[in-house]
């Protein structure tokens, strides 16, 4: 039972820094459209420091599921969790589910505001550069790339 109460308490953690970093993300976008740099690279430190600790615990809850009889070769532990029909960790476990899969989308639509913002600098930079001219096409990945008169597109 040691192990069921130590891993609700991980889960509760979780949960609580899930929350922090979905606050953080927040800031982030706010910040990212203030391109406010050395606030920017507070949030930075912040983020990676909540992930560090969610990392590590992520790895406590692993030893202490196979504590438990959990085989990680078995699939998912919710799957193990619900099974052993510990319903109050079950649900805590999904709720952590839930926060860490908003973070995630938070995360990504931050990246996404990053390369947007990425892509105006490369622009910026080529129009300093008086190099704004070169035709450009779309690459498989959607990135655009310059074709000069000195590119070889074919040979024969």
């Amino acid at each position: 039972m040691a192990a069921i109460d130590d891993l609700k308490q991980l889960l509760q953690e979780d949960i609580r820094q899930l929350d922090n970093l979905t606050d953080v993300l927040s800031r982030e976008k706010t910040t990212l459209s203030s391109s406010d740099i050395s606030e920017l690279q507070g949030i930075t430190s912040e983020k990676n420091a909540i992930l560090e600790a969610i990392r590590e615990r992520a790895k406590r809850k692993i030893h202490l599921l196979v504590s438990m009889g959990y085989k990680p070769t078995a699939g998912a532990p919710s799957r193990f969790i619900r099974a052993a029909g510990m319903d109050d960790l079950y649900q805590l476990w999904q709720q952590a589910d839930e926060k860490l899969r908003a973070c995630q989308s938070l995360n990504q639509n931050n990246g996404r505001v990053v390369g947007h913002l990425q892509k105006r600098l490369g622009r910026l930079t080529d129009i300093f550069r008086g190099a704004s001219s070169q035709q450009k096409l779309y690459g498989a990945k959607g990135e655009q790339t310059r074709v000069s008169s000195s590119t070889v597109l074919a040979s024969a």
